[in-house]
């Protein structure tokens, strides 16, 4: 080893080739970048009631295949996104498993809008396609999904309201008063405070935990989408589609954002280089293949970014490294067993921070974005997005608007609804004052202009 490479220093330089850090320090990072996405990874299957276990293998897995796609450049990992809870809600409210792969199906079909996207910014250019979803329309979308998923979070709550305070207290100080890695996994930090509470306190069953098996299979066949087939319920996958699909709009664009913020950070444009329609068909991919197998939807994962803004160590291996452990302990059910057992009520105050914080980005989305609320045309879009989104929600037990055609019936959820009236009122009315990549960018955008570097 030479002496400069014995003098790199974590945090202090940029180092984009993390073998002259050793084999050592590289796997030290990488644990921390699982630990930096465990948290709110696991929670997505623990609130919908998908396998914890198959939610890993296709996190580390969706990692992997979407690093081969971008050429091993870009430094992401792909955790369980939750802009699709409301979607595996509508379909299966109680987590029924016999309901479960219907949502997985709309969930891997909405993948395919990632690869038409992919296709449509690779031939037209990605400014040409976002004038189509523009703020006003996925600013709304977004704080919608997060309004409409608070009565669970309160309900879960509500069986123990000190062990959920305590996780809210508890992501709140570690989120706002945190140093280093405390400020990154402010809700890994909740989970566990909240969970040992629960335990001492004697509201923890650990029997499943203590007969589960250390070394199994990550998931079923019979949880699989795969299993539908040949006799499926064609009008619950049709309504499953539609019900979940629209619910893309708002992950790809939090793609989008996160590939700005995540070449902000690395000082290297990947919206060029390997490509946006490249890191859209890595993230669709990973999506679709963990969908089929019964995992949640897969996205780019903010957490990591915040570790690599931390440690300044930009090299992808790092990731892979993370990913790879992220399948290790995929195939121990007794871990998966631990994650089942945890409390409803600290489910219900993390989720209660979590389903807040996505109503913030959405309102922060129109925030940052500027869009002009004085214009009448914006008003009415968001008015509609918000109005038909909740009200449709909470207008029938289903949350949805059902329809027959021939014998076939279609739920339309307030989601979708609240999307496709958004998106073609947006197209129709007149007064358009948004331009993706000419307003005024943040320290933490990208230029997208030809050839032009990060800001």
């Amino acid at each position: 080893m030479s002496q400069d490479t014995e003098k790199l220093v974590i945090g202090e330089k940029p180092v984009y080739d993390a073998r002259a850090l050793g084999p050592g320090r590289m796997f030290t990072l990488g644990f921390q970048h699982m630990f930096a996405m465990f948290g709110a990874t696991v929670l997505v299957p623990t609130l919908t009631g998908l396998s914890v276990s198959a939610t890993l293998l296709f996190a580390g897995l969706g990692t992997l295949l979407f690093h081969l796609l971008t050429k091993r450049k870009v430094p992401a990992f792909l955790g369980s996104s939750f802009a699709f809870l409301a979607g595996y809600f509508a379909i299966a409210p109680n987590g029924e498993p016999e309901l479960l792969p219907y949502a997985c199906f709309a969930v891997a079909a909405s993948g395919i809008l990632y690869l038409i996207l992919s296709a449509f910014m690779k031939g037209f250019g990605v400014k040409a396609v976002m004038k189509y979803f523009p703020p006003i329309v996925t600013g709304p979308i977004i704080i919608a999904i997060g309004l409409i998923l608070s009565s669970s979070a309160i309900s879960n709550c509500d069986t123990n309201w000190l062990i959920a305070i305590v996780a809210i207290i508890v992501v709140i100080v570690a989120n706002i008063w945190g140093k280093g890695m405390v400020k990154i996994i402010p809700i890994l930090l909740g989970v566990i405070v909240s969970y040992a509470l629960a335990a001492i306190l004697g509201q923890v069953d650990f029997s499943a935990v203590k007969d589960a098996a250390w070394i199994g299979l990550p998931f079923k066949w019979e949880n699989t989408v795969f299993h539908l087939f040949p006799g499926a319920d064609k009008g619950l996958l049709i309504t499953s589609c539609i019900t979940i699909v629209p619910l893309a709009l708002a992950t790809m664009v939090e793609h989008i954002g996160d590939m700005c913020a995540i070449s902000s950070t690395c000082e290297r444009n990947f919206l060029e280089d390997p490509g946006l329609h490249r890191t859209l068909i890595g993230d669709g991919f990973a999506t679709m293949l963990a969908s089929l197998f019964g995992a949640p939807a897969n996205t780019t994962y903010g957490e990591n970014t915040g570790v690599l803004a931390l440690t300044r160590v930009f090299d992808p291996r790092v990731i892979r490294i993370a990913a790879c452990l992220a399948i290790v302990f995929s195939f121990c059910p007794k871990f998966a067993a631990l994650i089942s057992a945890m409390p409803a009520a600290t489910i219900g105050g993390i989720s209660l921070v979590l389903y807040g914080m996505i109503s913030a980005v959405g309102i922060r989305n129109v925030v940052e974005n500027k869009v002009d609320f004085t214009n009448t045309r914006n008003v009415i879009i968001a008015a509609l997005i918000l109005v038909l989104a909740i009200g449709i929600k909470y207008y029938s037990a289903s949350g949805s608007i059902n329809f027959t055609v021939g014998s076939i019936t279609v739920g339309l959820s307030g989601l979708a609804t609240a999307a496709i009236v958004g998106i073609l009122l947006n197209a129709i009315l007149p007064g358009k004052d948004y331009a993706f990549g000419e307003d005024l960018q943040g320290d933490t955008s990208v230029n997208f202009q030809v050839g032009g570097n990060t800001k």
